[in-house]
């Protein structure tokens, strides 16, 4: 099958499954890599998340969008075993994920990028892919003094890692320290560092952040592609001409809750979703009552600036 007929199968599948469905928050999908239930994590005073029920579809590309402080970051961060959450549960292929470490959640095929990049400097960009792979041989102390038992893995990871920079356009700078990249590229890296574990869902954190507008068309078709590949992505992003572009289906985050699901097309004329970004009444008009009152609050703080200025 040709790789454009591949890509219109699968962009058709993934429509296919949202077609008809509710535009309600944690509505049902037909076929669900992710299930999240009743998370909720705490600082202090503040509810950070507070996620009732939602669904990642699988084989799909969805957008996870909202304003800022909405805890878009820190329930990815929930998920992925970056950060533990106060109550909830969650499973992903219907494996409970409640507890589960970063490492052990990646090695189970849900692996995350970062809104800050997080390659190793230091280490070649070569280095830095080789450590994206699980379950190295070669890391045990005692098999690391018997060569044989871990040469050929290496040889195979090393393969793949190749393919990977091929793939992303990053072969040529396959010595170079991951520190001279630029930021597009280092954003680049890792997603393909990401890939070595051969995931089953790509979890990207604002992956167009810093990226300069030359290699943007790049990251958008390398996110595409992933979809291509098989795999499920969920990503944060802020620019909806992004979202519009890439996305089958959006959720919408607000003050730590989902309060609108949808596709692209129509999600920002909803009106939960304005009243999110830009407040509630944003656009209507003012009443005579209404703009009466203002008056009269603008009239008496006036009134009482003055009088505080004349008995300095």
């Amino acid at each position: 099958m040709h790789a454009e007929t591949m890509s219109t199968d699968r962009k058709a599948a993934a429509l296919a499954a949202f077609k008809d469905l509710a535009r309600d928050p944690g509505v049902p999908k037909p076929d669900p890599i992710l299930v999240v239930d009743d998370v909720v994590r705490r600082f202090g005073g503040l509810t950070a998340v507070d996620v009732g029920h939602v669904e990642i579809q699988r084989g799909s590309i969805t957008a996870l969008i909202g304003p800022n402080g909405a805890g878009k970051t820190t329930f990815f961060n929930q998920l992925t075993g970056f950060d533990t959450a106060d109550s909830g549960t969650w499973t992903f292929n219907g494996r409970s994920m409640n507890g589960v470490p970063a490492h052990k959640v990646a090695r189970r095929g849900m692996v995350r990028t970062f809104q800050l990049t997080k390659a190793l400097s230091r280490l070649t960009v070569m280095e830095n892919m080789r450590l994206g792979a699980q379950q190295q041989k070669g890391e045990n102390f005692w098999r690391a003094l018997v060569p044989r038992v871990w040469r050929a893995q290496e040889d195979e990871i090393t393969e793949r890692a190749e393919e990977l920079l091929a793939r992303f356009k990053l072969d040529a700078k396959r010595d170079d320290f991951a520190g001279s990249l630029s930021g597009g590229q280092r954003k680049l890296l890792e997603m393909a560092r990401a890939l070595m574990v051969n995931p089953e869902l790509v979890m990207l954190d604002e992956p167009m952040a810093g990226v300069n507008p030359a290699l943007t068309q790049s990251l958008l078709g390398h996110v595409k592609d992933l979809r291509e590949q098989g795999m499920t992505v969920l990503f944060v992003e802020h620019d909806m001409d992004m979202v519009r572009d890439i996305s089958d289906w959006v959720i919408v985050m607000a003050q730590g809750a989902v309060i609108a699901e949808g596709p692209p097309a129509t999600i920002m004329s909803d009106d939960r979703v304005i009243d999110a970004y830009l407040g509630a009444h944003h656009d209507a008009p003012l009443s005579e009552g209404e703009l009466e009152e203002q008056l009269q609050q603008a009239e008496a703080a006036l009134e009482a600036e003055i009088e505080e200025e004349t008995q300095k």
